[in-house]
């Protein structure tokens, strides 16, 4: 399931606000952001949001797996300290 950085990612990739997310999923912008704030939502919110970013040509990668044969992009790796 996508987190919170990953929808953040993929917002600031595509250029879209909260606002256009929450009108590509057909969910409130409130729910956007509670979501990525890290406030609880209905699962199927996330799933409606992660199911408009991939269309719109968004990879989620979860840690520890490998994304070979994908194009450009990110990953996020937590340091410590």
């Amino acid at each position: 399931m996508m987190n919170v950085e990953q929808c953040r990612a993929a917002r600031a990739l595509l250029n879209w606000s909260a606002q256009e997310l929450a009108q590509h999923a057909g969910i409130g912008v409130a729910t956007v952001r509670r979501f990525e704030s890290g406030s609880a939502v209905a699962p199927t919110s996330v799933e409606s949001m992660a199911r408009c970013l991939t269309i719109a040509g968004i990879a989620f990668i979860g840690a520890g797996e490998a994304s070979a044969g994908g194009g450009e992009g990110v990953r996020f790796t937590p340091t410590s300290g």
